[in-house]
């Protein structure tokens, strides 16, 4: 797992979900095994499995609940994954080959549904019909969220309202309903469980907001996908709308120019945009501002390394250089 100090508390119960994947990935099809483990072990942080841990544990649960919950939302997000790849018609995820270059998009796309449906057979044996309720809608949201951002696809009259519906559809929903779900299956007061759920929220739009900002500035090699992915496929992230909404003329035309089109052949000019008219400053500090809130939100857990552990996971949000 993961150097990072936030992961160090639930470490053995990480194990118990790797574990515990592995199992639920089992099927008589072997094609759906090799895609499914492909992609499962490609990496990544394993944030929202991390996030139901830390809450659950923060509120008390000590049982193996928590480790099937993890598992959920893990085969739910790569579940979105698997049919985000091929949508972007994308090639390379983590540094790595995406699963609809290596088998092509019908099998990733089929695959994806198969860990849709294995999630909620999951969900079904855990029997709680509020947590079924919670996931039902995030996967609802989620879907809603990658349509509409499909819609806004080379559209340069992408609003800052409209970008914000699509990352807390798309990404802070799942991160919520991880919280949520745990809180829930922790047993913790209404006020904890809502507290959790907004905390979730508000660290799944800071992690997309940094993720669009490092678009411009991160390392490639780091992140495990280009710098300039975003503008390749015309998607109107917040530092495009503001340098259209802020910067000079000519910039912003440079930029709307650039969304029209997709590609980066005029990456640097953008690059130089974003940063010249503030647009990286004002997507970082919008970041910073909702993980103020997050840190406050966790005020209503008692103190122990979990809720620590959670705090210092929100500042590596905006901390981060991957």
């Amino acid at each position: 797992m993961s150097t990072l100090p936030f992961y160090n508390a639930v470490a053995d119960d990480f194990d118990s979900v790797n574990q515990l994947i592995i199992r639920q990935l089992h099927s008589r099809v072997p094609l759906v095994e090799k895609i499914g483990n492909y992609i499962i072990n490609a990496g990544g942080k394993r944030l929202r499995p991390l996030v139901v841990l830390l809450s659950a544990r923060a509120c008390g649960l000590s049982d193996e609940r928590q480790h099937s919950l993890a598992a959920i939302i893990e085969f739910l997000h790569t579940a979105t994954l698997l049919h985000d790849d091929v949508v972007d018609i994308s090639d390379q995820r983590r540094g790595r080959s995406t699963a609809n270059a290596k088998w092509g998009n019908a099998p990733s796309v089929l695959v994806g549904d198969f860990l849709y449906s294995r999630a909620f057979e999951m969900m079904v044996e855990m029997g709680d019909m509020r947590i079924m309720q919670v996931l039902a809608n995030a996967t609802n949201v989620i879907a809603e969220g990658e349509v509409l951002q499909l819609t806004k696809v080379r559209d340069a009259g992408t609003d800052e309202a409209t970008y914000m519906e699509v990352i807390r559809s798309k990404t802070a929903m799942l991160f919520e309903a991880s919280t949520h779900s745990a809180g829930i299956l922790a047993g913790a007061n209404e006020e904890q469980i809502d507290a959790l759920r907004q905390y979730g929220n508000a660290l799944g739009i800071a992690f997309q907001l940094i993720d669009d900002v490092l678009d411009y500035t991160g390392d490639a090699e780091a992140m495990g996908k280009n710098v300039g992915d975003d503008l390749a496929e015309g998607k109107p992230t917040l530092p495009l709308i503001y340098t259209m909404r802020e910067g000079t003329a000519e910039q912003a035309q440079k930029v709307r120019q650039a969304i029209q089109k997709g590609g980066i052949e005029d990456i640097t000019a953008i690059q130089q945009a974003v940063r010249e008219c503030g647009a990286l400053d004002y997507t970082s500090q919008l970041a910073r501002t909702h993980i103020d809130e997050a840190v406050k939100l966790l005020q209503v857990l008692p103190p122990s390394v979990y809720r620590d552990s959670l705090e210092q996971l929100a500042k590596f949000a905006i901390e981060r250089r991957f």
